[in-house]
């Protein structure tokens, strides 16, 4: 069956969130790009989030998620759990005052801003052949010879074949020096699609927007990208599943007061 909702209108029929909802979208405008009336139509859902478990890996090594049973059915009648989460565990969202000073933190994203086109550059064959490589300016054009130009309001995502690594000592990437080989955003990129195309979001398979290399410190792509009061999500999945272009992507975010960020299901719509 293929269901075709307008964006306020999903929201407003309780597919996934109910009227209150829908009234934040009209409260609340985008900060950069208009919000549109466009109806998106779908058939198929794709999870692009890893589940997320007790020692699910960070480019430090440290455990950033712990799982405490507080109460068990067999003894309790009830299941209840303590969480110990660092905001950016798993397949999560980077909000705009994760790398700025005064950027939007993850609750007062609008949520048209989280139902969005997606783009998915493929960057395989050269991260297979080389885990420092990213994704450059000229990946973003060849990509648009190809399809056209990026839709407005987009985000655009890297898939470089490490969504398919988790347990393997290569998604982290680390070598005996504590350096983390890993693709990511080049800044040169990063920068382009802020000054010259109007999209909303970036989003890679691997730990960290910026390579593994530039996390050790620098961070250019995070710095650049969240200070222009965009967002980002880092560690997704699945995305061999995805078309290169024509799906949408849902970001179902906690709403945390004062987030920085916070673990995501991220849903393909295509």
């Amino acid at each position: 069956m293929c269901r075709t909702a307008t964006r306020r209108g999903l929201l407003k029929s309780g597919f996934t969130f109910g009227l209150g909802a829908a009234t934040a979208v009209a409260s609340n405008p985008p900060v950069a790009i208009a919000a549109t009336s466009a109806k998106i139509a779908f058939s198929e859902t794709i999870d692009l989030s890893h589940a997320l478990y007790e020692g699910f890996p960070t480019f430090s090594g440290d455990k950033w998620f712990t799982v405490e049973h507080l109460a068990t059915f067999a003894k309790d009648k009830v299941n209840l759990n303590r969480w110990t989460i660092v905001e950016h565990s798993g397949t999560h969202v980077d909000a705009p005052i994760h790398f700025s000073a005064d950027g939007m933190t993850a609750d007062m994203i609008p949520i048209s801003d989280m139902i969005v086109p997606l783009v998915v550059i493929d960057i395989r064959a050269r991260a297979a052949d080389n885990p420092d490589t990213s994704l450059t300016p000229d990946d973003i054009t060849r990509w648009e010879a190809k399809n056209g130009v990026l839709p407005e309001g987009c985000c655009v995502v890297m898939n470089s074949g490490w969504h398919k690594l988790l347990g393997n000592p290569k998604f982290t990437g680390n070598d005996d020096q504590k350096r983390n080989h890993t693709p990511g955003f080049h800044a040169e990129a990063a920068h382009f699609l802020i000054t010259e195309r109007k999209v909303k979001g970036i989003g890679v398979d691997t730990l960290s927007l910026d390579t593994g290399l530039n996390s050790g410190g620098a961070f250019p792509v995070h710095y650049e990208w969240l200070g222009s009061g965009r967002w980002g999500v880092e560690c997704l999945a699945n995305l061999d599943a995805i078309p290169e272009v024509g799906a949408h992507l849902l970001l179902g975010t906690p709403k945390v007061r004062g987030a920085t960020g916070g673990p995501t299901r991220a849903i393909a719509l295509i």
